[in-house]
């Protein structure tokens, strides 16, 4: 990572950038959208940090502006504004609709005092003294000079008490969150640990070139790595949780879709396909679903005459000794019931001899089949349960002796 061609720096801000690049068209539709613009602000802060700390730009830029050093109060911009930045997002982030209004108090105090903090650095630059060129180690070796060391101080004052909140604000809600977004907010609290290692290097080196001493190497080639590791997994950890949303909201549906088959393969012999609204392999995924659900329905209701409440009880009873929870025993019997019910409704169907079943409205209700998730419970236990599955061959085998 000190490498003097910048590679290990401006290959993972050129990432960074491309990242912040596909949110804006999405920050063009919708622009008053204040998570998404700070995570578009956070992703460009953080690509930046990458671009202008490489030791490249740091000579260019001296070079650019003919000022020796010109780098520096850039660079402590950048990571200032970069601090800022997460902080903003993080109070968007947690807050909600009820919040609203506090979260945007929060975040206009946040943008003032990053402001004021870029500010003073930018004047200490200009007030101080520093006409020898340090590409690598401007902190240390204008630890004692006046207005510069001030410059430096204040630089890794604001980042620490930005690293101290946000690791504090991220333990708090890691603490009561799950999955994608909780493995997020690990990342970027792993992330300003690591800030904080990288500021204790920092304010170790500078430190000792006060009291007289020399522990430069802290400060590079150890401290910048360090830094560069830390960016790149807060960024990763603010985009993951909306990475996984979006592709949760591509892949569901498909999910969805495979995970219901089980019911639809029991009830087809059932289903009168009344309506088709699948026609062809174009057919979008959203459309299958919906199809899928109106001829599991459509099966359900032809079958209902034939739901046995004994069956639905003895299997809910032989469900309660092994189910983990009431409501696992409850999928589990409904699905019982329901492929007792197919077996008798075809055996019946079959016999045009058979009286019809007078039974109508008296079976019992399947409760796991009344909303979305339960329908999908309802389908995984058709396919994969041993009560459902000696149910319908005990079934099978009352049907075929009669």
């Amino acid at each position: 990572m000190s490498n003097p061609n910048g590679v290990a720096f401006y290959v993972p801000g050129a990432l960074l950038l491309l990242a912040g690049g596909l949110k804006l068209p999405a920050v063009w539709r919708n622009p008053k959208d204040e998570l998404l613009r700070s995570v578009c602000v956070l992703l460009f802060a953080a690509a930046g940090v990458f671009a202008v700390a490489a030791v490249p730009s740091i000579a260019a830029i001296n070079r650019i502006t003919g000022i020796p050093n010109a780098a520096a109060p850039v660079v402590y911009t950048i990571l200032t504004a970069f601090s800022g930045s997460n902080l903003v997002l993080i109070i968007h982030w947690s807050s909600g609709p009820a919040q609203a209004e506090q979260a945007a108090r929060w975040s206009r105090r946040c943008h003032w005092a990053t402001l004021a903090v870029i500010t003073a650095v930018i004047g200490l630059f200009a007030l101080g003294d520093a006409p020898a060129e340090r590409l690598v180690d401007l902190d240390t070796y204008y630890a004692n000079t006046p207005y510069i060391r001030e410059m430096i101080v204040l630089y890794l004052v604001a980042h620490t008490t930005a690293a101290v909140t946000m690791t504090v604000l991220c333990t708090r809600w890691a603490r009561v969150v799950q999955g994608p977004l909780r493995a997020g907010l690990v990342l970027i609290l792993i992330g300003y640990v690591l800030n904080l290692a990288y500021d204790a290097l920092k304010f170790t080196a500078v430190g000792a070139r006060w009291t007289g001493h020399d522990l430069d190497r802290l400060s590079w080639p150890v401290a910048p790595p360090i830094a560069a590791l830390s960016a790149l997994l807060i960024g990763i950890g603010f985009v993951l949780p909306l990475l996984s949303q979006r592709f949760m909201k591509l892949v569901g549906p498909w999910r969805r879709y495979y995970q219901l088959q089980p019911a639809w393969r029991e009830l087809r012999v059932a289903t009168p396909h009344s309506i088709n609204l699948v026609g062809g392999l174009r057919t979008p995924i959203d459309v299958r679903v919906c199809q899928l659900e109106s001829d599991i329905y459509d099966g359900m209701l032809t079958i209902h005459p034939y739901l046995d409440p004994e069956v639905h009880a003895l299997s809910l009873v032989e469900a309660h000794k092994t189910a983990r929870t009431g409501e696992d025993a409850a999928v589990i019997a409904d699905a019982a019931a329901v492929a007792h019910a197919v077996v008798v409704w075809a055996a019946r169907t079959a016999d045009q001899s058979a009286v019809p079943d007078e039974r109508s409205g008296d079976g019992p209700v399947l409760s796991s089949a009344v909303n979305a998730a339960g329908l999908v419970l309802l389908s995984q236990a058709l396919a994969k349960s041993p009560i459902v599955r000696t149910t319908r061959e005990a079934a099978v085998l009352e049907s075929s002796t009669r």
